[in-house]
Formats: structure tokens, sequence, C-alpha cells
């Protein structure tokens, strides 16, 4: 059964409870649900345990202008049902609570065993997505309450680094939700530097490390914050020689990573999940992200958890993302397509969508996808179709008929996150799916295509601001009625779409 807020109704005498010195996600997160329980008539409250009340000015600031109604508590009668949010039960940074049944929802890594009630989703930027969502599931229409929506706007923004660390889709989603009171994010945030944070970042300045060759810039910031890193970050990108940086504080838990570009060659959330791949986790967007490095997870990789050796760590890794990297301008490219092998197209059933179904000509959109977002501009001759994992490939009308036949069947969407467009102007979402048609691959698409042995960043034709990144076992694929449209092709989609000649 999935986790439906609904399913909780059953229970009268409910406490919400959230971690130990409490952050701005885990305000948001416990008021979403609180609201709810109030709502639907139950006995409710929101509390927090730990030896240390909030006292943080820009927390102070947020449970008085939003209404919060938190409580600190040093013990609890036993509830009928304790919901921990932005945590786990029986974790170290949670009091633990006695109580009849017990239900998780968070957004971190599971650190032990779950009970029957929960919905952890790791890969969530913030809990407020995950409760924002499950609302939202209920028919709830939460930006009818304008603190509700801007707690839970503050709560996304924080936990993921004034939103440089944004990837999954439906934090993307969250962070354009209306009735944001914006002048209270104004003064949450500029209320969040005390003078000891801003030594902080003067200190760790002084130390960085600039490595000329490739332009970029390595810092090692004492614990502070994760906001400070991003401030750090952001002053580094002034600097004429540093086209990209990276941030970093070694905490007793993990290290806090900070990524930054100027440059188009370099996407920030690519190389943060560069950064802490195996380690952990890492994202964002183009030009600020970010991430997390698990203290466990480095240790089982042989590295001693010290700062040295994560320093030592993080250089290297920062070297190997530099030099064992290719880069190919499609316009400019040319394979050796004697030397490559020939493969059709599958007679595979996919979607797509015109684009000036979605918007008038002319109009900028960006359609959202798993994979990222993708702009486009709408005329009478693109069209959008949708892969059969969901993956998005814009296409001109003429090759579009070359290579699939419309069909009458109806379009059955098998991704995970259905896409979905936003006009870039007003930033109006649009569903896509409802809009979309079914369309059968005809075999007539034939393709150069080579295994990738290395990284390989791909500025295609159609999209010459940003690459798209092939791994080792992915494939290069060149049109062969186009040999300047060479894309890259994930390793399982190319199997379940292409067939060798």
């Amino acid at each position: 059964m999935s986790f439906e807020l609904k399913n909780l109704l059953k229970y009268d005498n409910i406490v919400i409870q959230c971690h130990d010195n409490p952050d701005a996600d885990a305000l948001a997160s416990g008021y979403a649900l609180y609201t709810y329980f109030n709502t639907n008539g139950k006995k409710v409250r929101f509390v927090y345990g730990g030896r240390f009340q909030v006292k943080k000015s820009n927390l102070v600031l947020m449970i008085e202008s939003l209404e919060i109604p938190i409580e600190y508590v040093k013990e609890l009668d036993r509830p009928e049902l304790l919901i921990t949010v932005d945590c786990q039960y029986g974790e170290s940074n949670v009091t633990c609570f006695d109580a009849e049944n017990v239900a998780v929802i968070d957004h971190h890594q599971v650190s032990g065993n779950l009970p029957e009630l929960a919905d952890v989703r790791s890969g969530y930027g913030a809990c407020s997505t995950i409760v924002w969502s499950l609302m939202c599931d209920e028919g709830i229409d939460v930006t009818s309450n304008d603190l509700l929506t801007t707690a839970l706007y503050y709560g996304l923004y924080t936990d993921t680094n004034s939103f440089t660390e944004l990837h999954h889709p439906v934090d993307k989603d969250l962070r354009d939700i209306k009735n944001v009171k914006m002048s209270l994010i104004t003064l949450f945030r500029n209320s969040n530097l005390s003078m000891e944070e801003l030594k902080i970042a003067g200190n760790a300045l002084k130390k960085a490390i600039m490595v000329d060759e490739h332009r970029y810039a390595l810092v090692e910031a004492e614990p502070c914050d994760p906001n400070i890193l991003g401030i750090i970050s952001d002053m580094l990108l002034e600097v004429e020689s540093v086209e990209t940086c990276l941030v970093y504080s070694v905490l007793e838990f993990g290290v806090k990573i900070s990524v930054r570009s100027c440059v188009a060659t370099v996407q920030a959330n690519e190389l943060a999940g560069f950064i802490a791949e195996g380690l952990g986790g890492g994202g964002g967007h183009l030009i600020k992200a970010g991430g997390f490095l698990k203290k466990d997870l480095i240790e089982k990789s042989g590295i001693v958890y010290t700062a040295e050796a994560v320093r030592e760590m993080l250089v290297g890794r920062m070297g190997q993302y530099f030099c064992s990297t290719d880069i190919l301008y499609a316009g400019e490219h040319t394979e050796d397509v004697d030397c490559l092998k020939e493969y059709i197209k599958k007679r595979v059933n996919v979607g797509y969508v015109r684009s000036t179904d979605l918007a008038k000509a002319g109009t900028k959109i960006v359609v959202r996808t798993l994979e990222g977002d993708v702009d486009i501009a709408t005329d009478e001759d693109t069209y959008i179709i949708i892969g059969v994992k969901g993956e998005i490939y814009p296409s001109k009308k003429e090759k579009f008929e070359r290579g699939y036949e419309y069909s009458d069947e109806e379009y059955v969407f098998t991704g995970e996150y259905p896409p979905a467009v936003l006009e870039s102007e007003t930033g109006d979402r649009i569903e896509l799916l409802p809009l979309a048609k079914s369309c059968i691959a005809n075999g007539g698409t034939t393709i150069y295509a080579r295994e990738l042995t290395s990284r390989t960043k791909v500025f295609t034709s159609w999209d010459t601001e940003k690459y798209y990144l092939g791994k080792p076992g992915d494939f290069l694929a060149t049109r062969k009625d186009d040999l300047h449209d060479i894309y890259v092709i994930a390793r399982e989609i190319f199997f379940m779409t292409y067939g060798e000649v």
C-alpha cells in the first residue's frame, strides 16, 4: 500500500515531531502536517526535543512570522500516533519518545529499520517537497494558505542551499509554487549570517587553492551553516581567473560541498554529482549546485576520515573530472562513420506533442523531465518526442515523419516522472501528458553508433548552450541522414530502442 496522508486520519491523538535543533525544512514540513491534521479535526501537536531551543535568528523570525505552532518539550505523553518528520525514528538526532504507533516522513538516506507507515524519498532535496506532494495528492490547494506556502518554499530554499542543489523535478515544481510572501523570504534570508559566520567566510578565502590550468578553485571552510558555503562559492566566482569552484566543509558525519560554474563546458550540477558519486549525493542546476558526502561511505571507500585525506580526495576528483572528459560540438564534429556499426530503430510505441499545442508559436518553454530541463522555442515545425523512459527529444516535423508513424492508439506514459512544461516568462505550468498522442517508430531511422569509453559532453544541434553527458557504456549516435545530428543515448534505452542492421 502506498503512503497516503488520508490513511493516517483513523488516529485521533497525533504528535508530529521534528529532529532536535530543527532547521527551516523540518519546521515547514511539520507545520504543513499540523495544518493538515488540524483542518481534519484531529487533536494534534507539533514538537521537538533535545538540549537546546531554537535561537537562530532566521528560524525565530520564521516561527513568529508564519505562526508555526511548534513546542519545545522534554517529555511527552504516549500519543496514539507519532510522526517523525525530516528525520527517522530512533536516529541519534531526534529525541526518542514512546508512542502506540510511529510513522516516518523523510528525505534522507534510510539509516535503520523503518516502521510500516513510512515515506522516505532520498532523491528529494527537502522534506517540504514530500509533504507538499502528499498534500497535493489529497487534492489540497496549498497556495490558498500563503503562510504555509511561504514556509514550504523557504524549507526547500534552505535545504537546497538557496535552490542551488535542486535536482528532482518535484523539488522544482515546489520552487515554482505561487502565492509565496517573498517579502518574508527576503527577511529570513537577510537574517541568516552572523558576524562569526562572516569571519568563517573570510578565513576560508585566505586558504583557497587555485588551479590555473583548469581555472578552478578549491576551498575548505570550517563547520558552518551550508548557506555560508554558497556565499563563499559566489565570492570565488567573482575572481577573474576562476571559472569553477568547489567549497567544502568537513563535518562530524560527512562533508558538505558547494559548487559553482560560469562556463558552459562545466555544469555545476553534473560536477557535484561527479564529486559525490559513490560517496553520497549531489545535484542542483547549471551554475549552482551542491551535495553531501557521507562519512561512512568515505571510510568504506578506504579513505581515512581526516581533513587532510578528504582534501586529497577532493583534489583528486577535481583533477580526474577535468582530465578524463571529452567535449564534442555536434555542429563542428564529424564521426568517422566508416568505422561504426549501423543501427535501426525498432518499432516501439512512444509519444509526441506538437510544441504549438502547448503554447503559441514563438513562446519559449521549458520541458521539465526527470533527467533535467530542456529549453525549446515553440513553432509549427517543432515536435516533442517522449521516449520509452520518459526522456525528451525535440524534433523537426520532417525528421519526425521520416522516423515515426502517427497512431490512433491511446498514449500510455511508462516513465517515473510525467514531464511538464513551464512558460519561461510567466512560469505557468502546463501538463504535457494530456496533450500527448501515440506514435510508432517505423524503422526508418538509421544511425551510426559507438559505445563510449570515457565521459563525453555533447553540445547537440538543437541545444548549443547545454551539453548532454554520456558515461562509459552509453552510446554516441549519429543520424545517417544528418551527420551533424549527434547525441547521447543511455545504454538501457539504446538496447530497448535500436537493433543492429
